[in-house]
């Protein structure tokens, strides 16, 4: 009865779960679709308390007023041509660099984009202010002394040229009028990770204090994934930590104040990041924060890194990395090594299982390069998974096809003791021992495959590497759900299915994994117990509504494997010549037990022969 009632509990769970999900779906993030007038572009961090040179008691020193946002939104190609630029246009990368401000505010990806469609636009990671969504990079100085002009986010610089390219870096210059000739060096190798050198070169006659600052600025919270194992918003690492933050831990303007040696920080969405990486040996100051309210909502990390005293006819220098572009495990891994960033392999986010989940992932894209096709990747991971577990698999086979075989004189003793639980669980205990069968043993494949479903759907979900990666037929997207469903008659009908039918928009891969997985249990020995067997006969459509909206990808393993174990455990039924498919057959087991007209007489007389009597005319 136990037994009974935790599967009960444990298949009601996960209905109230589903229902509730799709009765109350996770609330979408607002999305800005205008900005207003008095939407301020991120400010510039400010100096620490008891600068050299600070003012006063005030203890902080802010830098000019920053520039608006314009009250009419407009093109992102409109919102480019209003400001001189410096462009790039690498193998990864295409975009530019504003000269208004200096800010890196044009980043798209030139190998990823927005649709399966070849022809979409590409991935914009990056956006400049005038746009809808205004999204950038910034670097300056804080001074110490408020009296000294700072380049701010309307300043006009020089460049020395007008295209960035690997190899070939753009020197932008300003002078303030007083005597101090401002500098930022940047640089863009083959990949996503930009270079900036800030340098001051000091022409007065007094020492000069100022503070290097690199800040990113988003306008607005973003759509996000919403979902528990992928994380999106702000994050670092820092003094050798992950901090993960969501993005209503700043609500009402709320900020966090971190000081760090090493590390990053960064803001990230499902498959790309803008992420400022400072000098790893050199403690700075991290501040992550949201200021403004509805239209005039933004987020701003940013770091400030201790004040330099430049003296006459000196130059300071500082150096400063932002990465900005997809989320490539390679390419990061790699950016580690070269650049000695701490844990940068943690912008990814691996989850808690990590030991798991990266070297499966190292395995698939290894069977990629291979065979060329992540599909046929996640087949033969499937088969090699199968052949690493393929003992216990085994043995647990094994089991549950003398279970099987043990089948029609479980339903005997169902029939002799039905009205006494108690008597025919001893029975059936002293059964198992006699025939030497563990009555668990084929709960392990499954066990065995929940580890690996989940790395393999934590792979699939948050790797870059998966996205738009096509399998054969009508799967263009493996990391995306089936899109050939019931409601679409299978792509004859492409409309818009409304929100409220998608729990029963089933695709076909979805279909295929129900099908197998209800073979699979045909295979397998019944409960004796009605109400569970019901249960159990109700689970594959449970799971094919449950794994509907999964990515292709991870159904498509399921339905494999479900194919696998089927081949696997047919195979082993024949050898031990177990009924395979509900056939009649008399396993020689039956002798073993008593006959049916000589019950075991209950305590207390002729009870026991009464319960059987009536369990007999049953």
């Amino acid at each position: 009865m136990d037994q009974k009632n935790f599967i009960l509990a444990i298949v009601l769970s996960v209905l109230i779960i589903m229902g509730w999900q799709y009765a109350f779906p996770p609330a979408k993030p607002p999305v800005n679709q205008q900005q207003t007038a008095s939407t301020q572009n991120g400010t510039a961090p400010q100096a620490p308390s008891g600068a050299p040179g600070a003012p006063g008691t005030q203890g902080t020193v802010q830098p000019g007023a920053p520039a608006v946002q314009p009250a009419q939104i407009v093109s992102r190609s409109e919102a480019l041509a209003r400001s001189p630029r410096v462009t790039f246009d690498t193998p990864e990368l295409i975009g530019s660099i504003n000269l208004k401000g200096a800010r890196i505010d044009d980043v798209r990806l030139a190998k990823y984009r927005v649709t399966v469609d070849p022809k979409s636009d590409p991935v914009p990671v990056l956006s400049p202010v005038g746009s809808e969504h205004p999204y950038y990079a910034e670097f300056g100085w804080s001074p110490a002394d408020p009296s000294i002009k700072v380049p701010g986010p309307d300043t006009l610089w020089t460049a020395d040229r007008t295209t960035v390219a690997p190899g070939k870096p753009a020197r932008l210059t300003w002078d303030n009028g007083q005597g101090l000739i401002f500098a930022l060096d940047v640089s863009l190798d083959e990949f996503f990770m930009f270079d900036v050198k800030q340098s001051v070169e000091n022409k007065t006659d007094k020492p000069v204090t100022l503070y290097p600052w690199s800040l990113v600025v988003r306008y607005g919270e973003p759509p996000a994934e919403g979902i528990y194992i992928l994380h999106e918003g702000p994050y670092g690492v820092f003094n050798g930590s992950l901090k993960e933050f969501s993005y209503s831990d700043f609500k009402d303007n709320k900020q966090q104040k971190i000081a760090t040696t090493g590390g990053w920080v960064g803001i990230t969405d499902k498959y790309w990041m803008a992420t400022l990486v400072p000098d790893q040996k050199q403690k700075v100051d991290v501040t992550l924060k949201q200021t403004g309210a509805g239209k005039e909502l933004k987020y701003q990390i940013d770091y400030i890194a201790p004040g330099q005293a430049i003296a006459p006819g000196a130059t300071a220098t500082t150096d400063a990395k932002l990465y900005a572009g997809a989320k490539i495990v390679r390419v990061i891994s790699d950016y580690e090594q070269k650049y000695g960033i701490e844990k940068f392999d943690l912008t990814i986010d691996w989850g808690w299982f990590s030991f798991f989940t990266r070297p499966l992932f190292w395995l698939l894209e290894w069977l990629y390069v291979q065979l060329g096709n992540f599909g046929l990747s996640i087949l033969v991971l499937t088969v090699i998974v199968k052949a690493v577990f393929f003992p216990l698999a085994n043995k647990s086979y094994a089991a549950m096809s003398k279970m099987k075989a043990l089948q029609p004189e479980m339903e005997k003793l169902k029939e002799r003791y039905g009205e006494d639980r108690q008597r025919m669980n001893q029975e059936l205990m002293q059964l198992y021992r006699r025939e030497k069968v563990n009555p668990a043993a084929g709960c392990l494949p499954i066990l065995v495959q929940i580890p690996v479903f989940f790395a393999l759907y934590k792979v699939l979900y948050t790797t870059i590497e998966m996205r738009h990666q096509p399998f054969y037929g009508w799967i263009k997207d493996l990391a995306a759900p089936d899109p050939l469903t019931i409601l679409t008659g299978f792509g004859l009908f492409p409309w818009h299915v409304p929100e409220f039918l998608h729990f029963f928009n089933i695709g076909i891969w979805p279909l295929i994994m129900g099908v197998t997985m209800y073979l699979q249990q045909k295979l397998n020995p019944q409960p004796t117990d009605p109400v569970q067997a019901r249960v159990f006969q109700f689970l594959p459509i449970l799971f094919t509504f449950m794994l509907a909206p999964f990515a292709a990808g991870l159904v498509i393993y399921w339905a494999w494997s479900n194919i696998l174990s089927i081949a696997q455990q047919y195979t082993i039924m024949r050898r031990h010549g177990t009924p395979i498919g509900g056939g009649k057959g008399k396993p020689a087991v039956a002798a073993a037990l008593p006959a049916p007209a000589a019950p075991a007489p209950a305590e207390g007389g002729g009870g026991g022969g009464k319960k059987g009597g009536k369990a007999k005319k049953r």
